[in-house]
C-alpha cells in the first residue's frame, strides 16, 4: 500500500498559482485523501475543508478522522466529491 503524508496541493485563481496552498494529510494509494484532526467536536468547517480539498485534487474519495474521542467509529466520517464522473 503507497501512502503519501502531507502531499502539497497547488491552489491556481487565474493566472495565479500558490505552490503550497494546501497540505492533505494522508493520500492512499493516489485515491483516497484522509485529513486527521483532534478535536473537541467536528464541526461543519472540517467537512468543507475535506471536500474542497477533494475538490481541488480532483480526488473522489476522502475520510474525515477525529481522534479525540472515546469512540473512534462515530469519529470516522467519509466524503465523495462526483463520484458519477
Amino acid at each position: 500500500m503507497f501512502i503519501e503524508r502531507q502531499v502539497s496541493l497547488p491552489m491556481q485563481y487565474e493566472e495565479i498559482t500558490v505552490d503550497v496552498g494546501y497540505r492533505l494529510d494522508l493520500l492512499v494509494e493516489k485515491k483516497v485523501v484522509i485529513e486527521l484532526k483532534s478535536v473537541e467536536f467536528v464541526t461543519n468547517v472540517h467537512h468543507k475543508q475535506l471536500l474542497t480539498y477533494l475538490k481541488l485534487s480532483g480526488y473522489k474519495l476522502g475520510l474525515l478522522v477525529n481522534f479525540n474521542t472515546d469512540n473512534i467509529a462515530d469519529n470516522i466520517f467519509r466524503k465523495a466529491y462526483r463520484l458519477d464522473l
